[in-house]
């Protein structure tokens, strides 16, 4: 899974293939022919209500893949800054990373890709977090 450029529409058809969900019954969800279906598979992207009815058919969140995007490469704003200040200050935050993430930046540390301190920096997790993810290994 690339967590960089999501194709949401493989993703999706991968997910019918291990449910063994028919496309009649896709159809009939979806109200809408089988050429309809196949234009969503390879599409890169989809509306959110569109997406919203696939997380429902497949019981699966696809809208995870675009936070873990987000976590991993919108860049960090100063108001966001600000309130993390104001965040540590306060409460311990739950972690934000999913097991997508997670199982991301484990793979790139195993393949020699980049290592821990490559991750520290480039994507700002700390490091304490990120030696505890490593020694779940």
């Amino acid at each position: 899974m690339n967590i960089k450029n999501i194709h949401i529409g493989s993703m999706i058809r991968s997910k019918v293939e291990e449910h063994h969900i028919s496309v009649d019954r896709i159809c009939n969800f979806f109200e809408s022919t089988e050429d309809d279906i196949e234009k969503m598979y390879r599409s890169k992207s989809m509306d959110t209500e569109m997406l919203l009815k696939w997380c429902k058919l497949l019981r699966f969140d696809f809208f995870r893949f675009y936070t873990g995007h987000l976590i991993l490469y919108a860049p960090q704003s100063r108001i966001d800054n600000v309130i993390r200040q104001k965040e540590k200050s306060l409460v311990f935050r739950k972690s934000i990373y999913t097991q997508e993430v997670k199982d991301f930046i484990l793979e790139k540390i195993k393949n020699g890709t980049l290592s821990a301190n490559d991750v520290v920096e480039r994507y700002k997790i700390p490091k304490t977090t990120l030696y505890k993810w490593m020694k779940k290994l």
